[in-house]
């Protein structure tokens, strides 16, 4: 009896000191986390762990930051490690207000995982029948808010995928998978993707993502009844100095070599073409897209951020030949599959004075898919960031763009 008194005192006692000792712990729960500034990747990896369930991939200092919950989305990464700049332009309000807005939820993010058209007798943004505006424009849950099953990770490579029914404006019905997977590039990798060498105090991190859509259904899809596309598009932190850099095919044939007016034209003080370049101001303070057409196109693009010594570069794939690209325009359309093969958009303040981001966005998309059944589409692309000084960055430029950063700089 005395035994089992001794035991249960102390018992007691054991208990006490852990209930004493559970608030203190609670109240400091960041006591062993490391503050990071806004800005920084360490500060966004923080947010979306509090938040969501990141898949991070690392080598070194270069990070990506991947959310199963935005479908597979590359929120940012940087070259730096924690307390290096977050290169992808996230919306810490909306995901902390855990709102689901209607039409869409603009989360941010580098690079997210859409589908075309967005307009049209075949888009899947626009119910059949439904007038063309935005109050009827609704982006379709399984690339807003649905989330994706992570199937296998490393600490270099995820791969996300979900099995999806879509119908379009013309009521034809789509069943198909989605499988996307990424991988961090090494400097090597870096290296042979882009046919550049560069210094090696440059810091960098790159990425390569490979999207497949495979026709699940028993139907062929068919441009008579409306075909998918795989679209790619980046967000990126917007400053008065980031330009914009395209370069474009001067000796082909096509209607025009730039679109300018989805949102209006652009003026002349914010959009230049000249020698096969076409120059963009990324700034984030005036709304502004523009497209370029397959025929033109080239399997680069990218932006130099000069108040923070950032090029970034995307790699995009344009196959030879291949001109049937999904239209998106908000109508119902005459050429259906002349549409484009790479996007950039500026943001910028609406009519009401109220503005998304800011933010400024690279987008490239893979042709038209006419997809048998059990027919797969694969559409590949990389993003990689560089840092370092103007001169390094300058000799990047210069190999993959043809333009120096000094042309670039003195444009706008």
């Amino acid at each position: 009896m005395k035994t089992y008194f001794n035991l249960y005192f102390s018992g007691l006692i054991l208990f006490s000191l852990i209930f004493s000792c559970t608030p203190t712990q609670k109240s400091n729960p960041t006591e062993t986390m490391k503050a990071y500034e806004k800005g920084t990747y360490g500060y966004d990896f923080q947010f979306l762990q509090k938040h969501k369930k990141p898949v991070e991939l690392k080598n070194g200092n270069a990070r990506v930051l991947i959310s199963p919950e935005y479908q597979g989305r590359v929120m940012t990464s940087t070259s730096n490690g924690e307390s290096g700049k977050s290169y992808g332009w996230i919306n810490h309000d909306l995901i902390a207000s855990r709102e689901v807005k209607k039409h869409i939820n603009p989360v941010g993010g580098e690079e997210r995982f859409w589908l075309g058209p967005e307009g049209g007798q075949f888009s899947i943004y626009f119910k059949p029948g439904s007038s063309f505006d935005f109050a009827n424009w609704q982006t379709p849950a399984s690339i807003d808010t649905e989330t994706y099953d992570l199937v296998a990770s490393s600490e270099t490579e995820a791969e996300f995928s979900k099995s999806i029914q879509i119908k379009n404006y013309s009521n034809f019905v789509f069943d198909f998978e989605v499988n996307r997977k990424i991988t961090l590039l090494d400097n090597e990798n870096i290296k042979s993707s882009l046919g550049i060498i560069f210094h090696e105090g440059v810091k960098s991190v790159g990425y390569k993502t490979v999207n497949q859509l495979k026709n699940t259904g028993t139907a062929e899809w068919k441009k008579e009844t409306g075909l998918l596309s795989i679209w790619l598009l980046g967000m990126f932190i917007p400053s008065d100095e980031v330009t914009i850099i395209i370069p474009y095919k001067t000796d082909a044939v096509s209607d025009y070599i730039v679109k300018d007016d989805y949102f209006g034209k652009i003026p002349a003080d914010r959009l230049v073409v000249k020698d096969g370049i076409i120059f963009f101001k990324g700034d984030g303070k005036q709304r502004g897209k523009l497209g370029i057409p397959p025929q033109r196109a080239l399997p680069v693009l990218g932006s130099y951020d000069a108040a923070n010594q950032i090029l970034t570069v995307v790699k995009c794939e344009i196959p030879e030949g291949v001109t049937d690209y999904v239209n998106s325009a908000w109508e119902l359309q005459e050429f259906p599959f002349k549409g484009d093969a790479i996007n950039s958009y500026n943001d910028g303040p609406v009519e009401d004075g109220s503005q998304m981001g800011p933010f400024y966005e690279l987008e490239t998309s893979s042709p038209a898919l006419a997809l048998k059944p059990n027919e797969t589409g694969v559409y590949k692309q990389s993003t990689i960031h560089f840092e370092g000084t103007e001169e390094e960055l300058n000799a990047i430029c210069q190999q993959v763009f043809g333009v120096s950063i000094a042309e670039a700089k003195a444009v706008f």
